[in-house]
């Protein structure tokens, strides 16, 4: 905005004409448009200075050009446009209306010449500058929490707070549910120091959904890359418009800032809800397709979908790249935000050759100062070719590591599982690869120039997210209950490396057979969570597991906007017992030094120790170093990992695992790496700190530890 009115510039390179569409509603619902020419164009983009504009108008884009869907132009003036770069958004897609730019059922066919305008969202003017001149910056209060002492929440705003008894019914759901003191106070209590929320950014739903009566409920569809989601605000902010939409997300920001919590957003930058060929059409469709979008260069023009969502952004493209980077300066700058993890991210480094660790947008995340400090996390993979990408991605992004989900599922739920059954070995590899995942996984995110540089904090840790079942669900179902979804089941993962205990689903309460599943189930989840939770490197966990939460072994829940998805606050004393042991496992996180590591451990001595005093240790149940085939058995089911830390005055710490069947007698690790005692401080048959007084013990007694259990125990300095 200017002072007299608004600068306008929009990417059209192709077209012949650019109109500014400035709309007014009437009390009856009709629409006035008045139409402003804009000048260009100038290297692709058309402008223009419009005076008398004010906050709150809606406008639009329509352009014209040649309507040529075979060569990938797609030039409509019948329909309205929404700026891609609009900072607030009015209105939903109306699918039933004269949505597509061709005729319908015709992607290669005429233009459709029905106006769009009544059933598409449409832009709005917000004074931004003003709103930040008037409210609290939530920058100023950013916590810049250490990445070795970050632990990630995954949320969803609605699903989070929906069924909060503690929060208003009127804020339930939305951005100021976020910030409201009971939802603030359980994620400081539980030990989170970041909440990544999914997307934000404002969306639409598939058409497929919309016929079956279902949303997108996860929001990975986006319609406005620089406006937020307006449905997650409240009432009352909806009412008075985007700018208020946008002051309720910037004082949430603000207010979790105020608790020490940072705020990162899943952001969609690979694709736009505007699906394939034959999808809606309105906004990068019609302004400027062979642009903005990835095309085969065949004819017709097929575009190329990385994403299996229809549409890829071409990221080959220096008008894309800037689009993208100045969203993320957007939400950094005006919203605050701390951080960004990027959906598809391997999608975002497609060059014309694939895939590319130097790809000028992976390398503007590097040297762009507006986001310098922040977090940055990458999803490592798409479904294009040469997809997975796991560890190939330059600092400073940190990685969604998927390896870490699948060991530590494989050996605690479907390794087991095989062992209950009495299956033939499959060729796993015993806790080779687990151990790899507890010290950081060095073999993903060592490399690079200079080597190891990037630590182990580089790998996000987790066992479950939002795509896939729940973490109780992982241990109650075998197969996916996906029916829901009305896909008949096609859709979500076929590998789940669950494990059901004996009995799909809940069972029958007040069951012998069913009390004693739930309490082996019990157990099995924190297993997991400890897994998570003491490894090297950046722990996220999903919202609700550590209450509990079932989707009802759905493990694709993105169009359910119900209570299969939302957080449910009634625990049951098992559930209040999951909600305990996940704080302790926290609270010892981050009271100790030795799980809080952001090098990766080196097996050599720290300064000053002895040569027999590596800051990492491996130890079979005899309190013997593990040797070079005790790593390559497969049948090795019980590991104890003893790490040591520089801090002065910081305890050793030692883990000890027994995936066996049966209780194993171990003789607990040390010998001649410390002359301190062990102290037993949690274990997961309980899963509590230690509710009764265990003595301590001398590296090399003899302990029994209980069959699927993890014992941790902590080594003070003497005196």
């Amino acid at each position: 905005m200017t002072p007299d009115g608004v600068s306008v510039a929009v990417l059209a390179a192709h077209a012949t004409a650019v109109d500014l569409c400035l709309l007014d509603p009437a009390p009856d619902g009709s629409l006035t448009e008045r139409r402003v020419p804009l000048d260009g164009p100038s290297f692709g983009v058309w402008h223009a200075h419009v005076p008398g504009v004010r906050p709150g108008q809606r406008y639009g884009f329509r352009t014209h050009g040649v309507w040529d869907p075979a060569a990938g132009l797609r030039h409509n003036p019948a329909k309205l446009l929404v700026d891609p770069y609009a900072r607030g958004l009015v209105g939903r897609v109306d699918l039933d209306g004269a949505v597509s730019g061709g005729a319908p059922d015709e992607p290669f066919g005429h233009a459709d010449p029905l106006d769009s305008a009544p059933h598409v969202p449409h832009s709005v003017v917000v004074d931004v500058d003003g709103l930040r001149a008037r409210t609290p910056d939530p920058r100023a209060n950013r916590p810049y929490v250490p990445w070795r002492d970050t632990v990630v929440y995954e949320a969803h705003v609605r699903g989070l707070t929906m069924l909060h008894p503690h929060v208003p019914e009127d804020l339930r759901g939305t951005y100021a549910a976020l910030a409201h003191p009971a939802v603030v106070g359980h994620l400081t209590s539980l030990g989170v120091t970041a909440i990544e929320l999914l997307p934000v950014h404002a969306k639409s739903d598939e058409p497929h959904l919309v016929t079956k009566g279902l949303t997108n409920y996860w929001g990975y569809n986006t319609l406005g890359f620089f406006a937020p989601e307006p449905s997650y605000a409240t009432r009352a902010a909806q009412d008075a418009g985007p700018g208020a939409v946008l002051d309720e997300v910037r004082s949430a920001v603000h207010a979790l800032h105020e608790a020490g919590i940072e705020v990162l957003l899943d952001v969609v930058y690979n694709h736009t809800c505007e699906g394939g060929v034959d999808g809606p059409h309105l906004s990068w469709r019609g302004l400027d397709s062979t642009g903005y979008y990835r095309h085969d260069g065949n004819v017709p023009a097929q575009l190329v979908d990385t994403t299996g969502t229809g549409n890829t952004l071409d990221f080959r493209r220096p008008r894309v790249v800037q689009f993208a980077l100045d969203s993320l300066r957007y939400w950094a700058d005006v919203v605050g935000v701390d951080g960004f993890r990027f959906d598809l991210a391997v999608t975002l480094g497609r060059g014309s050759d694939g895939f590319d660790a130097d790809h000028p947008f992976l390398v503007g995340l590097q040297a762009d100062p507006a986001l310098a400090n922040l977090k940055l996390v990458a999803e490592p993979w798409d479904v294009g070719p040469g997809g997975w990408r796991t560890g190939q991605f330059p600092a400073p992004l940190a990685e969604w590591n998927d390896r870490f989900r699948d060991a530590a599922r494989q050996f605690w739920l479907a390794d087991v599982a095989r062992l209950q059954r009495g299956g033939p070995d499959p060729g796993h590899d015993g806790v080779r690869d687990l151990a790899t995942r507890l010290a950081g996984s060095a073999d993903l995110f060592g490399h690079g120039d200079p080597p190891l540089a990037r630590g182990p904090v580089a790998s996000v840790n987790f066992v479950t997210a939002h795509d896939g079942f729940t973490l109780r669900d992982l241990v109650t179902y075998d197969h996916k209950h996906n029916e829901a979804n009305g896909e008949e089941g096609r859709d979500g993962s076929g590998d789940n490396r669950s494990w059901n205990h004996g009995i799909e689903g809940p069972g029958n309460a007040g069951d012998t057979a069913t009390a004693r599943v739930a309490a082996l189930r019990a157990r099995s989840v924190r297993n997991l969570l400890a897994t998570l939770l003491l490894s090297a490197g950046t722990p996220m966990l999903t919202a609700g597991d550590e209450l509990g939460r079932t989707q009802g072994g759905n493990n694709n829940a993105y169009c359910q906007d119900d209570a299969t998805s939302w957080v449910d606050w009634d625990l049951a004393p098992w559930q209040r017992e999951l909600l305990d042991s996940t704080r302790a496992l926290l609270a010892l996180r981050r009271e100790h030094p030795a799980l809080t590591v952001d090098a990766f451990y080196r097996g050599t001595p720290l300064p000053g120790d002895a040569p027999s005093q590596p800051d990492l240790a491996w130890y079979d149940a005899a309190g013997e170093p593990f040797t070079h085939d005790d790593w390559h058995d497969p049948e090795a089911r019980t590991l104890q990992m003893m790490r040591r830390t520089p801090v002065a005055g910081s305890s050793h710490v030692l883990v000890v695992l027994n995936g066996a069947l049966s209780p194993m007698e171990v003789a607990l690790a040390g010998r001649g790496n410390t002359d301190r005692r062990w102290r037993r401080v949690w274990g997961s048959t309980s899963g509590t700190r230690a509710m009764v007084e265990h003595p301590d013990r001398e590296p090399g007694e003899r302990v029994l530890l209980d069959a699927l259990a993890v014992v941790v125990y902590l080594a003070a300095p003497r005196g």
